[in-house]
């Protein structure tokens, strides 16, 4: 199953793509032949945990779940997996939130927290190697592939994962309609809900693919 774990629509302050531009974007890819059976909506700073996607799945035939992209002092940072009680011990809007407090945050409330684009200048989590070195030790996923990384952050990336042998996830990032499923997460087995895919993210049996990748399977 091909998940696109990192997209923002309009809600988000920096998009230009609404929820369903996004959904009818990937009925286009899969005339093409490319494979993406869904993607994850991961605003910036914000979850409405109250919004729900399932008309615009069923009439696109593709799964839509919600997460987060957050601020911390580590890097932005993906969150899956949110629930009510989460959003009452994190404040999404903060801009500086502490990375350690929210992956542990995370870990102990049945969500997920993975850093975003880590190898990328100013906000990747490369930058961070010295001021928190325990941070590393606490993390196994982050996003390897990432479409909107330059080619000297796709090597950090590359590097960072490899010293510290992170798992890798993929997502577009995508901020226009075209964007979206340029990269993905492949996962061997079906996932139909954010608790699914949280507990497929924590076995660790996924891999970060390009959707050029996925026209062969």
């Amino acid at each position: 199953m091909y998940i696109d774990l990192h997209t923002h629509s309009i809600a988000s302050d920096d998009s230009k793509a609404s929820v369903e531009q996004f959904a009818q974007w990937t009925t286009v890819l899969k005339k093409k032949g490319f494979n993406i059976d869904g993607f994850v909506l991961t605003e910036h700073r914000q979850f409405n945990i109250d919004i729900d996607y399932s008309e615009l799945s069923n009439k696109y035939n593709i799964l839509i779940l919600k997460g987060a992209e957050l601020d911390t002092d580590c890097g932005h940072v993906l969150i899956y997996g949110v629930t009510e009680k989460l959003m009452d011990l994190v404040d999404f809007t903060d801009l500086n939130l502490n990375a350690e407090y929210l992956i542990e945050t995370c870990k102990n409330n049945a969500a997920i927290a993975i850093p975003a684009h880590p190898g990328r200048e100013g906000i990747g989590l490369i930058e961070y190697t010295n001021q928190h070195p325990r941070l590393f030790e606490n993390i196994s996923i982050v996003e390897g592939l990432n479409a909107s990384n330059r080619p000297n952050e796709k090597i950090r990336t590359t590097n960072i994962s490899d010293k510290y042998g992170y798992l890798n996830t993929g997502g577009s990032d995508a901020h226009i309609v075209s964007a979206i499923g340029s990269c993905l997460t492949y996962f061997k087995e079906s996932i139909t809900s954010e608790l699914e895919l949280v507990q497929a993210l924590k076995k660790g049996n996924f891999k970060a693919v390009t959707i050029e990748e996925t026209i062969f399977s």
